[in-house]
């Protein structure tokens, strides 16, 4: 038990911090009106954006099916990446 005397300074600082906190908090920031929040977030909304800065729709993703597709190397079946050689199985 002696050895757990070391924490104890650590213990009463955090619930003395935990004490401050709670009562420098207990009035809260105060309430603010739903209408006026609302006005003031239609101001925001509509206010115009600073010089440089665009508005650009979302790019589409494609979306993935989870098969891996190789992609073609050639119009036609002796045209691959072999120098026009083709190569079968006996």
């Amino acid at each position: 038990m002696e050895i757990l005397l070391w924490l104890v300074p650590s213990v009463v600082v955090t619930a003395v911090a935990m004490l401050w906190v709670s009562w420098v908090s207990r009035d809260g920031r105060g309430e603010v009106d739903r209408d006026v929040a609302a006005q003031r977030l239609g101001r925001a909304i509509a206010k115009d954006l600073p010089a440089g800065t665009r508005r650009t729709p979302p790019q589409a993703r494609d979306r993935s099916t989870g098969i891996a597709v190789r992609p073609s190397h050639g119009a036609g079946p002796g045209e691959g990446s072999h120098g026009g050689a083709t190569r079968r199985a006996s």
